[in-house]
């Protein structure tokens, strides 16, 4: 690793960025990193937890990343090493949590989609994962429902409906791969992550929802990072090779 540029950081999103939505990664991805990782410090932010991400990256993830974060970074790995967590329950509190649950799962119930699977909340360490249809369907109803809340926009509403009704909690909603969207409190976005980088004084983020309201578009925003948009895991190798393994 003595070739590695010291302080030059490049950090990435999973869904669309490493990998298409809720795949595996693939062989060509895994080579490129390690081929990345002899040229500059290499880490992964992703809003799900470790579990899924090592899913979709492999289950040696937090070894083959330099820092790994999971939940934005409320769970914070470095060299397989634990090194920071942060409890949602703690923060908030179960009194307000179950306001907010009872209302959401409401909410659903009287929503007037297609189709409704299982698992419609999920509780995570550091936020609260919400899909209108449910997180048990199907990848061919997924891809029906991202085309459906595309032209429908629900998951837009249903954020606009709890950023209204919950204001006085200071919740920040976050619309992410294809089928839900993250609530968690203020500053617990992906720069959350940043806390633990202090020492890099170029990190270079790449994802693919960098647009407002997008789950990378306040880590891509900071001023802390240099952001990069990306179409597609082939657009993110291209963009890195001519950043930083052109001869």
């Amino acid at each position: 690793m003595a070739s590695r540029k010291p302080g030059v950081l490049a950090l990435f999103d999973v869904d669309g960025t490493l990998t298409a939505p809720r795949k595996g990664v693939t062989k060509e991805m895994l080579e490129f990193v390690k081929e990345l990782r002899e040229v500059v410090t290499v880490g992964v932010v992703g809003g799900s937890d470790l579990v899924k991400i090592s899913e979709q990256l492999g289950k040696s993830v937090i070894y083959d990343y330099d820092y790994t974060f999971s939940e934005n970074g409320l769970v914070a790995h470095k060299n397989g090493e634990l090194i920071g967590t942060e409890s949602l329950k703690t923060f908030v509190g179960d009194e307000k949590l179950k306001e907010f649950i009872n209302f959401t799962l409401h909410y659903i119930a009287d929503l007037d989609i297609p189709i409704k699977r299982g698992t419609f909340l999920e509780f995570r360490s550091g936020m609260i994962n919400v899909s209108p249809i449910g997180r048990n369907c199907s990848q061919e109803e997924r891809d029906e429902f991202e085309k459906y809340d595309k032209v429908h926009n629900i998951r837009p509403k249903m954020v606009s409906v709890l950023r209204e009704k919950f204001a006085h909690m200071n919740f920040t909603f976050s619309i992410g791969g294809q089928i839900s969207f993250d609530v968690f409190p203020q500053g617990w976005d992906k720069t959350f992550c940043l806390r633990y980088l202090e020492e890099f004084q170029e990190i270079h983020f790449f994802g693919d929802k960098t647009y407002p309201g997008g789950n990378d578009y306040e880590i891509f925003e900071s001023e802390r990072t240099v952001g990069h948009t990306v179409t597609s895991p082939q657009d993110t190798i291209e963009q890195c090779r001519s950043l930083f393994l052109a001869k």
